[in-house]
């Protein structure tokens, strides 16, 4: 394989859809469409590794190899004009440079193709408070926030902060001010970066993950005082999410931390993808708007019994996860199979089926 191979790849992934790319010693070249992965050209020597790996370093700017050659690990994202944006975990695996990067589109994608409900950009409409985009890896958090972003962007004037490891979507600036700030590449870390958004007269901040105590701590001060807060979290469930960010702090600060929570949360959105008819992924969402109700079992620990609310939940902005499979079940977009296999409560799933 000559040098060139690289830019030849990443245009190829790009053209068939491809959501990740994969260079690992050991197997081809690789690419994943819809959950597949697909390979090309033959199974790749340690050094052929390093030496993609380096290329992509070049491509981005001739990022330095050095510290991540120390390290293992590194995060960081770069652009080929006209094709697309990279965002790229580069890491040491069995003595070998490997790296996976993410395919994202330069376009920012549209909710409505996405299968994105109305009911979830409805939360871009809040002023304040705390907005949780919650699933497993590569579930489409990023997507789901970059949409929000966008609508807000386009709907009213203010000043937008996201803090994002490494940068995915670039937003141009509309009826906004957009400020992107890379972690590592602009600034040290989330916490700093979110301390110092405070001081940069903030209206929304996107926060790309809330990781730790104190940067948990932090956003929900900031949410108390007056900014919108989105952030991402990997659980499964709002419930689960809750209990989560409580279980996060020491026992003598739980009760503290869930009364904070029960008044400057707003909304927790789950999402999965699935397979529909076609075998292309798409994504199926848990919608919790926090009522009184639940502000009250957050408050009092009452956690497990959330997730009866939203089951049995009338309103348009609240949704369980078996609620909205059995909607693109009957929408004719996923199989019975694939519903009963994402639910969260089979059993229940199966007799509505």
């Amino acid at each position: 394989m000559g040098d060139s191979v690289i830019p030849e790849f990443l245009t190829l992934a790009k053209n068939q859809h491809a959501s990740d790319i994969f260079i690992v010693a050991g197997r081809p070249l690789s690419y994943k469409v819809d959950g597949k992965i697909i390979p090309y050209g033959d199974r790749l020597m340690p050094e052929q590794t390093l030496q993609f790996v380096k290329e992509i370093y070049h491509m981005a700017g001739d990022r330095d190899f050095d510290p991540f050659y120390r390290s293992g690990d590194d995060d960081f994202s770069f652009s080929i004009p006209g094709l697309s944006r990279f965002r790229v975990n580069a890491y040491r695996q069995r003595g070998s440079v490997a790296s996976v990067i993410r395919v994202i589109a330069f376009e920012l994608p549209d909710p409505s193709h996405l299968n994105i409900p109305q009911s979830i950009m409805d939360l871009a409409s809040f002023s304040k408070g705390l907005v949780l985009i919650t699933g497993p890896a590569g579930s489409g958090k990023s997507t789901t926030m970059a949409c929000l972003i966008d609508q807000i962007n386009h709907t009213r004037q203010g000043h937008i902060i996201t803090l994002e490891d490494p940068l995915e979507y670039l937003h141009r600036h509309d009826q906004c001010i957009i400020s992107q700030r890379e972690i590592c590449t602009d600034t040290d870390s989330y916490l700093t970066s979110l301390r110092a958004a405070l001081r940069q007269n903030p209206d929304v901040i996107l926060l790309g993950e809330l990781r730790d105590l104190e940067t948990i701590q932090t956003a929900m001060t900031a949410a108390e005082t007056g900014h919108l807060i989105l952030s991402s979290l990997h659980t499964i469930g709002a419930a689960n999410t809750i209990s989560r960010i409580v279980d996060v702090f020491p026992p003598n600060q739980q009760h503290q931390i869930a009364v904070q929570l029960s008044m400057v949360l707003q909304a927790v959105v789950s999402q999965q993808l699935v397979p529909d008819v076609e075998g292309h992924n798409i994504p199926v969402f848990e919608i919790m708007r926090l009522t009184t109700a639940i502000r009250n079992m957050i408050r009092d620990d009452k956690i497990h019994q959330i997730e009866g609310v939203i089951y049995s939940s009338s309103q348009q902005q609240m949704c369980s996860m078996d609620q909205s499979l059995l909607m693109l079940y009957k929408q004719g977009k996923i199989t019975k199979e694939t519903a009963l296999l994402h639910a969260t409560n089979e059993e229940m799933l199966r007799r509505k089926l």
